[in-house]
């Protein structure tokens, strides 16, 4: 291991540490993690400033207030026709005479503010839309606070190519969690890295039950409180797919190095296994603002970021095998991983695809992995030994998302024959 390249993510080194209050911008700031931030930095204004936010623009009137809360120079939209919406809510945030903040619209305008002045940048923007702002952040040289998986996933030459050492802090809750166990001892002393999985709503269920389930099922998890896309992700297991090829390109282990295990509680984010035996889990309970605060804040640690455990009560902590059967998913992004070039990126387009048709009732559940399957299959295996471009992987995701949605639609017309 020592003779490899330096990992992306790595504890023992700190990118542009900077002492006092850091500016911030939040990108997905309506989101799941972008709303949790927020409440972080609200209740640590001597450490945290927020300067820019920006959101798809479906939640205008949010996206107002938290303007307002923060007194943030700029505000974005990725959605221009949201613009009058937006400029009406913050008139009616701000008093009379108050001077609003600068607004910014277009699918470009995240990726404007991610390389504005500030010190972190939080990317927090769901889907592959992430990678263009998480390549202008670490091109203008901010510390990045990634919880866009999919941007490392489907441009991982491309961000490796662009980040310093300790550039990006993982924002992840697993990847957060080895971050912080990787602290503990060297490179040469990584045996395995261990990512749990809670299982989602069809743990225990075999492929042939999970044939019918519904949407609302799915939707249903029984740890995390997600967006729909994530959720569903967390269904299949696709999520803890894309977890693996992050945790192999973040920290540089190889794949049959990294392991999923199945923990229902939550509690153990994930662990590392060490040359000699010992294993380091970090546990908290699940609550997003733990992982959050170590990507805004390290290597200093937010006091009272999260709840803590309560020592005083039973509990039971749980950990099963992975059902690679009833669970194709993380099989399947491990070879997609392997593969490398433009793979992932058609994985997981494709994957968006059928989540949507899946949400839409279009597709069944089992058909969301089997026709992802399908995609990955026909793109066969991208070429070696060229440079991956961002133009190579939006010309993938195209092709991806077109063949999905064409499979999709062959296969509900069949269902309904």
């Amino acid at each position: 291991m020592s003779d490899s390249p330096a990992p992306l993510a790595d504890p023992h080194l700190v990118f542009d540490a900077a002492e006092g209050r850091r500016d911030l911008v939040i990108l997905g700031s309506t989101g799941s993690i972008g709303t949790q931030a927020i409440d972080l930095v609200l209740r640590n204004p001597d450490r945290f400033r927020v300067t820019a936010l920006s959101a798809a623009g479906g939640r205008v009137a949010l996206l107002a207030e938290q303007a307002r809360q923060l007194k943030v120079r700029t505000v974005a939209v990725a959605a221009p026709d949201a613009v009058p919406a937006l400029r009406e809510a913050l008139r009616e945030q701000y008093g009379a005479g108050e001077p609003l903040p600068e607004i910014l619209s277009g699918p470009d305008a995240a990726t404007q503010l991610a390389g504005s002045d500030c010190h972190t940048v939080l990317n927090g923007i769901t889907g592959s839309i992430g990678l263009a702002p998480t390549l202008a952040a670490l091109e203008a040289g901010r510390t990045l606070a990634l919880a866009n998986k999919e941007s490392l996933i489907v441009g991982g030459p491309l961000v490796k190519a662009l980040a310093k050492p300790g550039q990006i802090i993982p924002v992840d809750s697993e990847h957060a969690a080895l971050f912080q166990a990787l602290a503990a001892g060297t490179r040469a002393d990584v045996r395995k890295l261990v990512v749990t999985a809670s299982g989602g709503p069809f743990r225990g269920r075999t492929k042939s039950e999970l044939a019918n389930v519904t949407r609302e099922q799915a939707l249903a998890h029984p740890t995390w409180a997600m967006g729909p896309v994530i959720t569903i992700n967390s269904a299949t297991l696709v999520n803890k797919g894309l977890e693996v090829i992050e945790a192999h390109l973040l920290y540089d282990i190889p794949f049959d190095r990294i392991e999923v295990v199945v923990h229902p509680q939550s509690y153990v984010h994930s662990m590392v296994e060490f040359t000699d035996g010992s294993t380091l889990a970090q546990a908290t309970p699940p609550d997003m603002r733990g992982p959050i605060a170590i990507g805004l804040g390290w290597p200093e640690r937010v006091p009272d970021a999260a709840p803590a455990f309560d020592w005083s009560k039973a509990s039971t902590w749980e950990f099963f095998p992975l059902d690679n059967d009833a669970f194709p998913s993380v099989g399947l992004a491990r070879h997609v991983g392997t593969l490398g070039g433009t793979a992932p990126a058609v994985f997981n387009a494709a994957n968006e695809e059928c989540v949507d048709a899946f949400l839409a009732g279009q597709l069944p559940f089992n058909g969301i992995m089997d026709t992802v399957t399908a995609v990955v299959s026909e793109h066969g295996t991208p070429p070696t030994g060229t440079s991956l471009t961002v133009a190579d992987v939006l010309e993938a995701e195209t092709w991806a998302r077109a063949r999905a949605r064409e499979l999709s639609a062959k296969a509900t017309a069949e269902a309904r024959a």
